[in-house]
């Protein structure tokens, strides 16, 4: 299995900018398509985007869609999640999951483990 830590995060005012890291172990992230959920208080999991193994292939939630890009770098087993323009509904705990099917599933339900994520907080 392919542990992940989520890091990056931090406080920012709104309209700013955070770069987040998903650091991979244990397996190539080559074999997996990867994705990027938040969690904001008192709200179930959402999903927020994902990549192909190659990277040729991204899709983004309607809600960061022109203010998030997803990418990976598989040499350096990492994913990153590039935030721009950030709002304060956009605060929440952010996580990275891996799976080996073609797409990464965006129900989180479909994922057994979750690794450490990483708080980003935008104040207004």
């Amino acid at each position: 299995q392919v542990q992940l830590v989520a890091s990056g995060g931090g406080l920012v005012q709104a309209g700013g900018s955070l770069r987040l890291s998903c650091a991979a172990s244990g397996r190539a992230i080559s074999n997996y398509a990867m994705a990027w959920f938040r969690q904001a208080p008192g709200k179930e999991r959402e999903f927020v985007a994902r990549i192909s193994r190659s990277g040729a292939s991204t899709v983004y939630v309607n809600s960061v869609k022109g203010r998030f890009t997803i990418s990976r770098d598989n040499a350096k087993n990492t994913v990153y999640l590039q935030m721009t323009s950030l709002k304060p509904e956009d605060t929440a705990v952010y996580y990275c999951n891996a799976d080996a099917r073609t797409i990464a599933p965006s129900d989180p339900d479909e994922y057994d483990y979750w690794g450490q994520g990483t708080q980003v907080t935008v104040s207004s």
